[in-house]
């Protein structure tokens, strides 16, 4: 169990506080809320309270003997604000120490992440973007705002990445405090995701179990490490958009073979993390095949679909990284790491993950493990981890090729 001091700052995002704490307690973490003065306005002590099953205090003022400015910065394994207003990143940044959460940023030696929502005007605005900018070369992290619905009838980016998306960088966190530099600042990466879902009839299709989930560990890593991420998705489940990146929805190899192509054009790295359906029905019915207990059984005729990644290899530009992923089970002949190392071969890439699926393995789970595999001979087992660690490792073999480079 870790202990994660919570900060909410003075915003409307406040109440989605409250679901990433009831997460975190979830998932066995003790969590003291910091409020401000300003959030309190928003949501109620006593919901935190009642939520984390601690107390919640404001000001330096309360519990004097125990000395809590001090001991929660401390005590904690993780400093998380949700949401980071624009004047408590001003704060932050100038070391401000005007009540407990300030306090406890200042004395904090564990990792400190904020997760920021406000009026885009207010995040583009140079103060906030200076401000951002210092505790980032402080070593915090600040993550990239979703963009959507804000406060009234205004859209666009400064909306707080979704609650489900904050849980797993906490966690991210936690196991890994040096999961999220800003080594990919100024990269543009393709990343691809889901199953592909090739039509039969109408209402029938040919597909596989992917859920999408690593794909979006790729891209949501990605974008917080400074990355310019470009996502296209095929069939997932219902996934939280990752706050910072631009999404593209197919549905067909097809679909998904002539998007990719159209981001690798701009794009410096690629990553084909989608399940591409191998075959796809040489005909597809007009209307739905009809059950009958008579006559003939139906037959389908398959017909072979592109090789995307070995096409993306093919066409690179010089310097563009290309990166694979396998499905594999292993059996008699050889086992995941054997077919990794074949497909890396076969396929050109730079970087190969093979994954062992199967058996509730990969598909349709949190966590994920494998090998990750290189053109230069590295191979080194990523162990079972929840997929956004595995994407952490992924990121930090690409930026090792790109400092080698």
């Amino acid at each position: 169990m870790a202990s994660v001091a919570l900060g909410v700052g003075g915003g409307i995002a406040a109440y989605k506080a409250c679901e990433v704490l009831r997460g975190l307690t979830e998932a066995g973490h003790d969590v003291r809320v910091l409020p401000t003065e300003a959030a309190l306005r928003f949501v109620g002590a006593a919901t935190f309270e009642a939520l984390s099953g601690n107390p919640v205090d404001t000001d330096v003022f309360s519990d004097v003997p125990d000395v809590s400015h001090v001991r929660v910065g401390r005590e904690a394994d993780l400093v998380l604000v949700v949401p980071a207003t624009a004047d408590l990143l001003a704060r932050a940044a100038h070391g401000r120490a005007t009540d407990l959460l300030t306090s406890t940023l200042l004395t904090a030696t564990c990792p400190v992440a904020f997760v920021p929502a406000m009026h885009t005007e207010m995040w583009e605005h140079p103060a906030t973007r200076d401000n951002v900018a210092l505790l980032r070369q402080r070593g915090a992290v600040v993550t990239e705002p979703a963009s959507g619905r804000l406060t009234g009838a205004d859209t666009g980016r400064g909306r707080l990445a979704d609650p489900v998306e904050i849980i797993d960088l906490a966690k991210l966190l936690l196991a890994y405090s040096d999961a999220l530099p800003r080594d990919l600042e100024g990269a543009r990466i393709a990343i691809s995701a889901g199953g592909t879902r090739e039509p039969l009839d109408p209402v029938r299709y040919l597909g596989n179990r992917s859920s999408g989930k690593q794909g979006y560990a790729l891209a949501r890593v990605a974008a917080q490490r400074g990355a310019q991420v470009t996502l296209v998705a095929a069939h997932t489940v219902a996934l939280a958009e990752p706050a910072g990146v631009d999404i593209t929805h197919v549905s067909t190899a097809e679909e998904l073979a002539d998007a990719m192509h159209a981001v690798a054009a701009e794009a410096d790295i690629l990553a084909m993390a989608a399940a591409v359906a191998d075959f796809r029905p040489d005909n597809r019915a007009s209307s739905k095949i009809k059950k009958s207990d008579t006559g003939p059984e139906p037959t389908i005729e398959l017909a072979r679909n592109r090789d995307i990644l070995s096409e993306l290899v093919r066409d690179r530009r010089a310097g563009q990284l290309v990166i694979g992923f396998a499905a594999e089970t292993g059996d008699e002949q050889g086992s995941v790491l054997d077919y990794g190392r074949v497909k890396l071969e076969h396929k050109g890439c730079d970087l190969l993950v093979a994954n062992n699926v199967g058996d509730g393995k990969a598909f349709e789970v949190e966590d994920n493990a494998g090998w990750l595999l290189s053109a230069d001979g590295l191979e080194r087992q990523i162990p079972l981890g929840a997929k956004s660690l595995l994407a952490a490792s992924v990121w930090d073999a690409v930026s090792a090729v790109r400092i080698g480079s």
